[in-house]
């Protein structure tokens, strides 16, 4: 009968490994996602062909800072959760070094704009001239917010009999 064997061990850890694969699944951070929308959104979608991207850099979201294979499994990602979340985180405004300078103290306090995104267009909508849309909302006032909650408490005492 033989000895129990031993699985032998080629390294002691993972900490030289996890490195890498940090660095290599490094995606775009918000603040440069916005930059790219405000700019460069046409040039980003209509891409020249690239050889070492997938897709050949031929179908890129531009929220998401992705390249597809191809046009169908672009249009999956558009109805995923993971595209509507980053929507979502884009809705607000950035965090800017003028912001961080008020939160240090140096101005006074002002809540980040609310904007409206849709997705982006196609190749089709985007070669006749449709481009992604920032429509930053209307703050509601205070006095408007007020107004409304008067209503309301008064549309709650109205049906007694």
């Amino acid at each position: 009968m033989g000895m129990v064997q031993k699985r032998k061990k080629m390294h002691y850890g993972d900490t030289h490994l996890q490195r890498r694969w940090r660095v290599r699944n490094r995606r775009r951070d918000l603040d440069q996602i916005d930059d790219d929308m405000r700019t460069r959104s046409r040039e980003l979608i209509n891409q020249n062909v690239d050889l070492d991207k997938p897709g050949f850099a031929q179908f890129y979201c531009v929220h998401c800072a992705k390249y597809f294979i191809d046009d169908t499994a672009m249009q999956a990602h558009f109805r995923t959760k993971v595209h509507k979340r980053r929507l979502k985180a884009l809705e607000t405004e950035p965090y800017s070094i003028e912001e961080s300078e008020r939160a240090a103290g140096k101005g006074s306090f002002q809540k980040p704009k609310k904007r409206a995104l849709e997705t982006q267009p196609t190749k089709e909508e985007a070669a006749a001239g449709k481009r992604i849309k920032l429509v930053e909302l209307p703050e509601e006032d205070a006095t408007q917010d007020d107004e409304k909650m008067e209503e309301e408490a008064e549309d709650v005492e109205e049906p007694s009999t």
